[in-house]
């Protein structure tokens, strides 16, 4: 994949670092001097020192063969005018970051892929890092909904039980799924069905259309407060 970055800051160097690693052919613009000879000097990829709200600048980053343009600046403006010129330029595809909750429906009305507020997405995990320690990732669906991952506690009510016998005494609510189990000793994530059966320290992909509430993390043995 060819992938034009804009953008060799806290968040574009990070995805420089991923996109070059995972070798793909990478072009970076960055306006700031300072940044873009950090970025020639760490990576193997094509720096370009300029402005990239200009339509001559994507073109010299070889927008014409681009498969995709990422642009990650810390203006929103400048994020705009970026992915309005790449939509011209025929770039296939486009994300941005969106640092102002405000501005992301102007990103939808272009038809642009985002990712809201990276320190506010920071900031959050950090929270529930002390808020909900048993909960080792998640990812939100919509308002509520939430994908999470939990490791079954040795004293958890589900330790030992089938799904299907979960289900029966009411451990599981109708809008929360065991999406997958990840177990010691086992090479590939296990498929759960209805007789799986749960064991301690299986660590479980949860889908809860609630999120994570403490009553969910209660049932796979992990007591934790609402705040």
């Amino acid at each position: 994949m060819y992938l034009i970055v804009v953008g060799a800051g806290d968040i574009g160097t990070p995805l420089i670092d991923l996109a070059t690693a995972g070798g793909n052919e990478v072009a970076v613009i960055e306006r700031d001097e300072e940044r873009a000879d950090r970025a020639a000097r760490q990576y193997d990829c094509l720096v370009i020192n300029d402005d990239a709200t200009s339509k001559e600048t994507l073109r010299d980053a070889g927008a014409e063969r681009a498969d995709a343009l990422i642009s990650t600046t810390d203006r929103d403006a400048a994020n705009i005018m970026v992915c309005l010129l790449a939509q011209e330029l025929s770039i296939p595809n486009i994300v941005s970051v969106v640092h102002n909750p405000e501005h992301m429906s102007v990103f939808e009305q272009i038809g642009v892929n985002t990712m809201q507020n990276p320190q506010s997405l920071i900031a959050e995990y950090l929270y529930r890092a002390v808020s909900r320690p048993s909960v080792v990732d998640f990812m939100h669906i919509g308002e509520e909904a939430e994908v999470f991952e939990i490791t079954v506690g040795a004293n958890a009510e589900i330790a030992g039980k089938t799904i299907q016998e979960a289900d029966a005494e009411g451990l599981l609510g109708d809008d929360t799924l065991i999406v997958a189990i990840e177990r010691s000793g086992e090479e590939r994530p296990i498929t759960p069905r209805g007789n799986t059966r749960i064991a301690a320290d299986d660590l479980l992909t949860i889908y809860s259309g609630d999120g994570v509430t403490p009553e969910i993390t209660d049932v796979f043995g992990h007591t934790e407060d609402d705040g």
